[in-house]
């Protein structure tokens, strides 16, 4: 039994590097969205042509994004969803929102600041992680049936 993973939230961290790491070995095949920030803020202009108000530039950026985001999740076995310390971000929100309307198995990622905000997304999630080692050792038991240690 394989599984497929996608990874989506934060970008601003090596927690994907390493999930994918510390799965090394495991039947697991990753996926996730681009990570190169301005390649993500830019792609809508870069492709269809430039925008002089920002707003339509990134709503371009936006929805050309979410056809790689719709895409990964749906394919998804599970769905990890991290949500950084620096930023807000709405769109890991939304990919959350998704994945659970979906019906995949979501686990969320995040410290304990913010337990509060996101108890609703916690909620919808079959595990919340505050480590990538925690989500490791959820694909490595869901994929072996063996503990950590």
């Amino acid at each position: 039994m394989g599984l497929k993973v996608y990874l989506s939230g934060e970008i601003h961290t090596d927690w994907r590097e390493q999930i994918t790491e510390g799965a090394s070995g495991l039947d697991v095949e990753f996926s996730g969205p681009v990570t190169d920030h301005a390649a993500s803020d830019d792609c809508g202009v870069a492709i269809l042509g430039p925008e002089p108000d920002k707003f339509w530039h990134d709503r371009k950026g936006a929805q050309l994004n979410a056809i790689r985001t719709r895409k990964g999740i749906e394919e998804a076995d599970v769905v990890v969803v991290r949500f950084g310390e620096q930023y807000k971000q709405w769109n890991a929100a939304f990919d959350a929102g998704y994945a659970a309307a979906l019906g995949k198995a979501l686990i969320v990622l995040h410290g304990p600041e913010h337990q509060h905000p996101l108890k609703e997304v916690d909620a919808a999630a079959l595990a919340v992680a505050a480590e990538p080692r925690q989500v490791v050792e959820i694909l490595r038991y869901v994929l072996t049936g063996t503990l950590p240690g």
